[in-house]
Order: C-alpha cells, then structure tokens, then sequence
C-alpha cells in the first residue's frame, strides 16, 4: 500500500530541517511548485512518476530512491552518507549565500535611507523645517 502522508511528512521535515523554501525545493528539483504542493499536503490523486520522486529526494539530499522507500513503506535507504552529506553541506552553503546576499541588500537600503535622511531639510532636533534667511547684502 502507497503511503502518501508519510512522503509529505518526509519532504516537509526535510524542508524545515534545511531549511528550504517551496520554490526553492522547486527550482532544484525541476518540479512544479503545484506538484510539491501536492506532494507536500498528500492531496495527490495520481501516481508520480519515480523520476519525480527521485528528483525531489536528490534535491532534498537523500539517494534517489529515498522516498520511493517512504512511500511504499520499506526502510529508505541510506546511501553513500559522504554522498548524501555532501549534497545536505551544498544545500545548506547555497540558502547561506542567497540569506548573505539578502542581508547585503538589505544593508544597503538602510545605509541609502540614512544617507537620504542626513541630507534632508528638516531640523531634526526640532522637527521643524529650518528658516531660510536671505544673505545679507
């Protein structure tokens, strides 16, 4: 017997362990956004294919037949764990380069808003605009 709730628990603990967003695991996996969903809250109504599962479980960092085993509900292998290791460490250092890339830019927003507030008009000790006098002549 297919056991569908149990792929979903699987990919979903794996995504959080990761951590990896939905899109993510999308984009590595080369699976639609639509079809993890589907996956993810066990609402399938058809059978995927084993390459789909495979693609995800790669993606994920375990052997290809990783949740072909969950699903079935034989004991997942294990695999190469250097293999699977290595594929965990890749995942982890990438979402580690898109957070410092988001933190970067999110320091810049901060430095170009501080920059855009140091240059303004207002007396920012009164909160009032400053007096403009004219030179005298």
């Amino acid at each position: 017997m297919e056991d569908w709730q149990a792929v979903a628990s699987a990919i979903n603990s794996r995504m959080a362990e990761l951590p990896l967003t939905q899109q993510e695991l999308a984009e590595r996996s080369k699976v639609s956004v639509a079809t993890l969903r589907e996956l993810q809250y066990a609402t399938a109504t058809r059978k995927r294919s084993a390459r789909t599962l495979a693609a995800i479980s790669h993606a994920l960092g375990w052997p290809d037949d990783y949740l072909r085993a969950v699903l079935t509900g034989t004991t997942p292998p294990s695999g190469s764990g250097a293999a699977v290791s290595a594929d965990s460490s890749s995942l982890v250092l990438a979402r580690l380069d898109q957070l410092h890339a988001e933190v970067r830019r999110l320091a810049d927003a901060v430095e170009r808003i501080g920059i855009d507030v140091g240059h303004g008009d207002k007396d920012t000790s009164s909160g009032r605009a400053p007096e403009h006098r004219s030179p005298a002549g």
